[in-house]
């Protein structure tokens, strides 16, 4: 269990909180003293983690249901927690899903899903957090992107699309608050041990041949990101770390990107093939 610094008296709301990062990342703040405000669409799976934050952590939590695409719940999920606390310290921005297809065979309305919860969900929490931080004068907002925004594969070529698109906007975002005391981050994670590898992975068999469960890093390993974001205003951190930076060079020559992303999928579909074949 990881050492973490103390939000004692500090909110902090946490979107996509029902289960893998959002979940572990609400259970965090609760063990370092925060008031966690615990917001997703699922309400028994809440209601869990407001339980288990409680227990373990006699932490002081409110539960908000709300969908992210619908600009009204969130506006409500501010007020709620506003009037519950006060106001909000800290927004952890990281709801979102993920539909695996090669570009080929996308569908328009799969797309479309990831389109509203991973950017325009993301939009609207951005802007209630900005509402809410300008009239108190500080606050952080992290914002939960991808590996895959900066460098796309497939078959996660339209989920990539919309963490592309997360990162432009909270780059642009980022410019807008320049001079006030609101800071926001991006916090990249490569592929992360959680309920939605596992159901994608499971519903995907190319994309579950693509990356070994083996390799995958623990939500832990985001959590301390997102610390370290809040702790020392950090505009964008990797997970692992320098991963983002290899990204960015890699996009200076996309063909040497291209001819090392074929190399290691070979590899992981070989060695996922052997481990198949073995009585």
């Amino acid at each position: 269990m990881m050492k973490l610094p103390s939000f004692s008296g500090k909110t902090v709301l946490v979107t996509g909180a029902s289960s893998g990062i959002g979940r572990e990342t609400a259970l965090a703040f609760a063990r370092a003293g925060a008031q966690v405000v615990i917001v997703a669409r699922r309400a028994e799976a809440l209601a869990e983690v407001e339980a288990q934050a409680r227990k373990q952590h006699q932490a002081r939590t409110l539960v908000v249901t709300a969908d992210v695409t619908r600009p009204a719940q969130v506006r409500a999920c501010f007020r709620e927690a506003v009037a519950a606390f006060g106001g909000v310290d800290v927004v952890v921005n990281n709801a979102g899903i993920l539909i695996p297809s090669r570009v080929e065979d996308i569908r328009g309305a799969d797309l479309k899903a990831m389109l509203d919860v991973n950017l325009f969900g993301a939009l609207y929490v951005m802007q209630q957090a900005a509402k809410v931080m300008r009239k108190q004068g500080h606050g952080n907002i992290v914002n939960v992107a991808s590996l895959g925004g900066r460098r796309a594969f497939s078959p996660i070529g339209g989920y990539s699309a919309t963490k592309f698109a997360l990162i432009g906007l909270t780059e642009a975002f980022r410019m807008e608050l320049a001079g006030t005391d609101i800071h926001a981050s991006l916090v990249l994670p490569g592929v992360i041990e959680t309920p939605m590898y596992e159901r994608t992975a499971a519903s995907d068999g190319e994309l579950g041949a693509l990356w070994p469960k083996a390799l995958n890093m623990p939500a832990d390993w985001v959590v301390a990101a997102i610390f370290a974001a809040v702790r020392f205003n950090l505009r964008e951190l990797s997970v692992p770390p320098g991963a983002g930076e290899i990204s960015k060079l890699l996009a200076v020559a996309p063909g040497i990107g291209d001819s090392l992303i074929r190399m290691m999928t070979g590899a992981a579909r070989a060695a996922s093939k052997l481990k198949r074949s073995r009585p």
